[in-house]
Order: C-alpha cells, then structure tokens, then sequence
C-alpha cells in the first residue's frame, strides 16, 4: 500500500468523521457515541497538529493532537487520537501517522503526548508502545459506555528533543 502523509484540511472532514464513526462502531475506540460537528472538533484540536494519511485521493487515517488543559504550565502536554480506515489497518499506517504527529509536535515544543486507550484495544496499544509510548496507569470504571463501566490505559511519549 501507498500513501502519504499531509495536513488535515477542512475538505478532509467527512472522510475523518467516516474513519471516526467506524472507530466508534467497535466500541473500543472511544467513549463517544457520535461525531462531533467539524465546528466543535476543529475548535478542539490544535491546528497544526492534524495530519491525514492519503491513497491516492482517498483519507485512510487521520491523527491529531488536542490540548489537555488550559493552563499555560502544560501548553506541551497533548491528548492524541489516531484512527485508521478498517481497510487499512495493518499496513503501517497508524505507525506513519504517529511518527510525523511526534515529529511535528516536537517543533512546536510539545514535550508530552498521552493516550487513553481502552485494554480491549490491544492493536492500539501495540501501535503507541511501537512509537515510544509507555504505559503509565490503569484508569479503573474511567467512564461509562453504553452503560458499562470501561477502563482505560494511560499512557505517555516523553520527548528526548525538548
């Protein structure tokens, strides 16, 4: 498989949000039930920290970095999400998006990114730790999905640049 990675632009959105609700239909992916509006998720997110994965013209993952509070003490501390297309999962594509989101992070002084992933979630898991990422905590009932208590994974990438 072929791709490349690029910057997220605002035209990407519906095949971001397709990529989103097939993550959301596993149910391991995130606590989210729906999408949110590209209003709302562009808001959330930093702007140069959103990179798609393209084969030939199509998105088959996408990766952004969020803020993880406001407070000028962690302004390089970022929340990641990573999703790949289920038609492209295990061709290296999270691995790619994840490498250039840490590359791009870095030269904007992000010193920490972080992860919450659910157990369940084992080929995500094995994706973080593939970049660096090491396990930090077991959030036990975090949150209730579909009336179900889940647990998650913390987990964290601490730059050997910044």
């Amino acid at each position: 498989m072929t791709f490349e990675i690029r910057n997220m632009i605002k035209e990407d959105w519906e095949d971001v949000k397709d990529i989103y609700v097939a993550g959301i239909a596993t149910g391991n992916a995130t606590f989210e039930l729906t999408p949110p509006s590209y209003v709302a998720w562009n808001a959330s997110h930093h702007p140069l920290c959103r990179f798609v994965a393209v084969e030939g013209t199509n998105v088959i993952g996408w990766v952004s970095l969020s803020p993880v509070s406001s407070r000028s003490c962690y302004a390089g501390v970022g929340e990641v999400s990573v999703y790949v297309a289920p038609k492209a999962i295990g061709k290296g594509v999270g691995t790619a998006l994840l490498n250039r989101l840490i590359e791009e992070s870095e030269k904007l002084g992000y010193w920490t990114l972080q992860s919450s992933i659910f157990p369940e979630n084992e080929a995500s898991l094995q994706l973080h730790k593939k970049v660096g990422f090491r396990v930090v905590g077991f959030r036990e009932k975090l949150g209730k999905l579909n009336g179900r208590w889940r647990d998650t994974v913390f987990l964290e990438r601490r730059s050997k640049k910044i």
